[in-house]
């Protein structure tokens, strides 16, 4: 056959149909968004496992439009840094503790007061009320990252190599805290001294005896085998621990409205999920650790919230919320 300009056109055009068509998908590919979700928390913990089921939700939820990618156990930073990537924008979601929030905005580090909540039921009321969004508010006109979601972490307890039953027998223990420096305020109560160390970097510092103990909720303890280098753990519940599932500006300044309420709604769920599963978690592992061979002691609360509370509007010890959010904080019937 003569191939003549026009057959040939044809053919080009047919060829290039033919190139394409396997690549349907790639307009579609185009305006995919990828983000990375960072924190610090083991893979087989609540945190990730439902972190993961809401990057799945939400990619469903907007057709495939965002692709979230889940970095656990620190791969992108400790505490500190991925707070710091949010800001620069290279993370986009973060996990991270009411503390760390709180070196940018004071007021919502308010709940890791020691024994600033009574109990589970109390923790779920602050995050159910209009206390807790004003105050995130605050934090979001700092930063213009938007907080989306509050995660039940647990009551922090604290383990060591002895036996510890009142707040006297703390004082001079070297305490790893998280380094954030709300954490202050408990080993200040209890004459503590507060070694703060990174979460990756605290089961060698147990093990080494670089730190007499740390405190942590159970299923973080179990998770992170603290048990192993750690022979006691104190029922001390002194913190009921938060984490804030927060959204950076970069990303939601871009979402339209219907994706903003998507986000918001996955991660709120996530958000519950994870909290269910934690407080599940917990309220059994005591037994478990009594099962391993170690001795779980339920000290004097009453004492160590003594020694607490007249630290809680001490700025000098941390304190950075007004006497009104404190009082109304306080104030919060218990949910049921």
């Amino acid at each position: 056959m003569t191939i003549t300009r026009r057959n040939a056109l044809i053919a080009g055009a047919g060829l290039a149909t033919t190139a394409i068509g396997p690549f349907g998908a790639t307009p579609l590919r185009a305006q995919q968004t990828k983000l990375k979700w960072a924190h610090v928390y083991e893979t087989g913990e609540a945190y990730h496992t439902d972190a993961l089921w809401a990057a799945a939700e939400i990619a469903k939820r907007t057709n495939g439009k965002y692709q979230i990618d889940v970095f656990a156990a620190s791969q992108l930073g400790n505490e500190n840094q991925i707070n710091e990537a949010l800001g620069l924008g290279t993370v986009d979601i973060i996990y991270t503790g009411v503390a760390f929030a709180g070196s940018i905005h004071r007021p919502i580090a308010i709940t890791n007061a020691p024994y600033v909540l009574r109990d589970f039921n109390h923790w779920k009321a602050y995050r159910d009320s209009p206390l807790f969004r004003q105050i995130a508010s605050g934090y979001e006109g700092r930063t213009r990252h938007k907080v989306t979601a509050l995660t039940y972490y647990g009551e922090r307890h604290v383990t060591a190599n002895r036996a510890i039953n009142k707040p006297e027998d703390m004082r001079g223990m070297k305490l790893r805290v998280p380094p954030a420096p709300l954490f202050l305020m408990f080993t200040k109560s209890v004459g503590a001294n507060a070694t703060p160390i990174a979460f990756a970097e605290v089961y060698l510092a147990l093990q080494q005896g670089t730190v007499d103990g740390q405190e942590n909720p159970l299923p973080t303890i179990m998770a992170k085998k603290f048990f192993e280098v750690q022979s006691h753990i104190m029922l001390t519940g002194h913190i009921t621990e938060s984490l804030l599932s927060i959204v950076g500006s970069h990303v939601w300044a871009r979402l339209n409205d219907a994706e903003k309420k998507i986000f918001s709604d996955v991660l709120m769920e996530a958000a519950s999920r994870a909290s269910d599963h934690i407080r599940e978690s917990e309220q059994k592992l005591a037994e478990e650790f009594r099962k391993l061979g170690k001795t779980v002691i339920a000290p004097d609360r009453a004492a160590f919230r003594a020694v607490a509370v007249p630290l809680h509007n001490d700025a000098a010890s941390g304190a950075g919320w007004s006497k009104a959010e404190y009082d109304a904080l306080q104030g919060l019937a218990s949910s049921s």
